[in-house]
């Protein structure tokens, strides 16, 4: 197994620019890609049009292969990069791969989410374990932070929270993705991470409906959406500490209020621009609830996680008898029970309750 040699599972745009970035710093990369012309644009015009448009000149180093079970052999290193709908699917694919079979490989997951099985939605990083060898109990890394892939992609200075169970695993993997522009931190608090990770993109949404409405009524404006932003802070908080988040300081670092920051605020935001355009393009109008816009997700033409997300928060706070205003806002307008104008004058009073 060649030293910091490394398989990306996932050619979108968070895979092709981490892949970007350590083919950059010199290391063998091979990413897999499920669509045969996304992998030879990497290979042939070394970018990635469809999904990480206006990013040239990706290394020679970084090779794409339409076959998972080639872009996991014999890696030191493996990052999961696919959507979370899919992830599961991706990861049974290479459990015959040696490597993998004899736990040799150090497996890094950077999907934001939930995976949904037949016990209910649950967290990625326990749920693979569950499916892969004994070896990776405890041992998996979780990645995330403020990070638009095209932003990375262009070189822009960007911080990560790599996180794990076993703090080798994660220190391992910092230093791995480390760099001049690229600043790893390391945190023990996995699962306290992935909630961040995940709600972020809850929160945008709402974030992205509000954000319309201030072009459109009077009473939304900055002040607004920093309430907003606050509340939804306060909510992560809430919900990652009833389900098992070990360490308070992390919601209030780059994996929390960084990434919710950036999540609702930049243009690259995919939650955020789901929430516009339900305002602005009435882009779910044609769906009866929230399973149908879920199960027709791809047709909205990019993936906005914080749909799939919701749903799985609303059902795990309701098992834990958790209030979430916020999520439940989104799952209402998203379930089509309520129109995002009614939506809107409901949560500000509930949000003013949170953080009165």
């Amino acid at each position: 197994m060649e030293k910091n040699s490394v398989g990306v599972l996932g050619a979108g745009a968070w895979g092709t620019a981490l892949g970007k970035v350590l083919a950059g710093k010199g290391f063998p990369v091979q990413i897999w890609s499920f669509e045969e012309e996304v992998a030879n644009d990497i290979n042939q015009a070394h970018k990635n049009e469809k999904y990480l448009p206006g990013v040239d000149g990706l290394p020679e180093n970084l090779r794409a292969t339409t076959d998972i079970r080639e872009a996991a052999g014999g890696k030191e290193f493996i990052i999961v990069a696919v959507p979370s709908l899919f992830i599961l699917g991706a990861v049974k694919n290479i459990l015959a791969v040696p490597n993998i079979m004899e736990g040799r490989s150090l497996i890094g997951v950077v999907t934001k989410g939930f995976i949904t099985t037949d016990s209910g939605p649950r967290l990625i990083a326990a749920t693979l374990e569950d499916y892969l060898p004994g070896f990776y109990k405890n041992n998996l890394v979780y990645i995330a932070g403020p990070s638009h892939a095209e932003e990375v992609g262009r070189g822009k200075l960007t911080g990560l929270i790599s996180a794990s169970s076993n703090a080798k695993n994660s220190i391992r993997f910092r230093e791995l993705l480390s760099g001049r522009l690229l600043l790893v931190y390391s945190s023990l608090d996995i699962v306290g991470v992935q909630v961040c990770a995940a709600m972020k993109n809850v929160i945008a949404v709402a974030f992205g409906i509000l954000d319309a409405l201030k072009d459109l009524t009077r009473f939304v404006g900055d002040n607004t959406e920093s309430l907003l932003l606050a509340a939804g802070l306060s909510e992560i908080q809430t919900f990652g500490q009833a389900i098992g988040a070990t360490h308070a300081e992390t919601f209030s670092s780059i994996a929390g209020v960084g990434d919710l920051d950036v999540t609702c605020r930049s243009q690259w935001g995919r939650n955020r621009r789901f929430g516009r355009e339900i305002i602005l393009k009435k882009i779910i109008e044609k769906y009866h609830d929230i399973d149908d816009v879920i199960s027709h997700i791809n047709e909205i033409g990019y993936l906005p996680e914080g749909a799939v997300a919701c749903k799985a928060v609303r059902t795990l706070a309701a098992n834990k008898g958790l209030k979430l205003p916020i999520t439940q806002s989104v799952y209402r307008v998203l379930n089509r029970e309520t129109d995002p104008m009614t939506m809107v004058g409901e949560l500000l009073e509930d949000v003013m309750k949170v953080t009165g």
